[in-house]
């Protein structure tokens, strides 16, 4: 009991001393659009999600989904038909604009994140990127022997989808927030060694073991890069940035450590060294009992959980550290009904007392219905009626 009780206390500790210094960058943060009033000599951001990762609690929770601009809206899959590929989308800042917009004009989300794609960043720094159609990213897989990837060419190849950020930031409603993003140094090294997706990450495992040298020389390239066009997204106008590490999972509690929470650790590190008070979301789906140690070893404002993480872990362990963002089973809007509902309520009557971004526990599938959609955030809003 005694441990109990001194493992509250500790966690109460460190959620106030979070807390404290949210609010001491809130007073010293430059935003690029100036979107803060003053209240009792504290500057104060209009944008809900942005209160949130700043410490506020607010109810109803602010709300966005990953995903939210993507294929199961019709006025995307015909923007999309323009575009030519994938990449091309993601590399043309009006295109890219218009479907980062579509979401917000529909449903009105808190919160509008950059459309691009996490392996834009392998593909900047050189290496050969595709997408097949109806079965996704293809890679020239990378000889850790040989790492012929070259830091300096990514800003410059990446400098369309700054654009965008700045496109987007001017068209989006003012109390809107915008997210910007990339993607973690594991998941896309899992991409880039395996040259796809695959379903255990065995080739990138099996690589840690094989080559830590080449590993950790690949690890610090994408932490320099991705320190690099976090500070470019900030700069042109993204209100905060996530960092995605989908396939965080999948590793071992040292593999975790060194491959998951040090590389974030640094990147967020680099970030604010750049942007002070940079507001930072981390997502390490898959993490579990591994959340509390992430959030409190890598700084992050808001971590998101994904579907399967127990809430009543989240509320108690997690919640006083930071922000939590998500978990809603991306299936529920699928299927709909009663159940929807029903997990909706859940998650809110769990985490609706902390801070809390209500979001999915991944990204919205390409057969998401757009009903259920509306559903979910019909429920979500009307919760500050209860």
């Amino acid at each position: 009991m005694v441990r109990i009780v001194e493992e509250r206390q500790s966690l109460l500790s460190l959620a106030y001393k979070k807390k404290k210094d949210s609010l001491n960058r809130i007073l010293t943060l430059e935003t690029a659009t100036g979107a803060t009033t003053m209240k009792a000599g504290k500057a104060t951001s209009e944008r809900r999600l942005l209160r949130v990762l700043d410490g506020e609690i607010l109810w109803p929770p602010p709300v966005w989904m990953m995903r939210q601009a993507g294929r199961y809206l019709p006025e995307y899959r015909a923007t999309r038909a323009k575009a030519g590929s994938f990449l091309d989308l993601c590399y043309a800042p009006a295109l890219a604009t218009e479907v980062t917009l579509q979401p917000i004009r529909r449903f009105g989300f808190d919160a509008a994140i950059l459309f691009s794609d996490i392996l834009v960043m392998p593909h900047a720094l050189g290496q050969k990127v595709w997408f097949v159609e109806g079965e996704g990213p293809r890679l020239e897989p990378i000889d850790l022997g040989r790492l012929d990837l070259d830091p300096d060419r990514v800003l410059p190849r990446l400098e369309p989808v700054i654009e965008a950020v700045a496109g987007i930031r001017a068209k989006l409603p003012e109390e809107t927030a915008l997210l910007g993003f990339c993607g973690a140094p594991w998941t896309l090294i899992t991409y880039m060694i395996a040259g796809r997706g695959t379903p255990d990450q065995m080739p990138a495992r099996r690589a840690v073991f094989a080559d830590p040298n080449g590993i950790d020389r690949l690890v610090d390239i994408l932490v320099a890069a991705s320190i690099d066009y976090l500070v470019a997204q900030l700069r042109a106008g993204a209100d905060a940035v996530q960092i995605f590490d989908t396939w965080a999972g999948g590793l071992d509690d040292a593999g975790f450590c060194r491959l998951v929470i040090e590389p974030t650790r640094r990147i967020v590190e680099g970030v604010r060294a750049k942007v002070p008070g940079a507001r930072i979301i981390g997502f390490p789906k898959g993490a579990g009992g591994h959340l509390p140690a992430f959030v409190r070893q890598t700084g992050v404002d808001a971590v998101g959980v994904d579907w399967q993480a127990s809430l009543d872990f989240v509320r108690d362990a997690v919640q006083p550290l930071a922000a939590v963002q998500g978990n809603l089973d991306p299936l529920h809007l699928i299927t709909g009904g009663d159940a929807l509902d029903t997990a909706v309520d859940r998650i809110l009557d769990r985490l609706g007392k902390g801070r809390l971004v209500f979001n999915l526990g991944h990204g919205i599938t390409p057969d998401g219905l757009i009903d259920n959609v509306a559903r979910m955030l019909a429920r979500v809003r009307g919760a500050g009626g209860r």
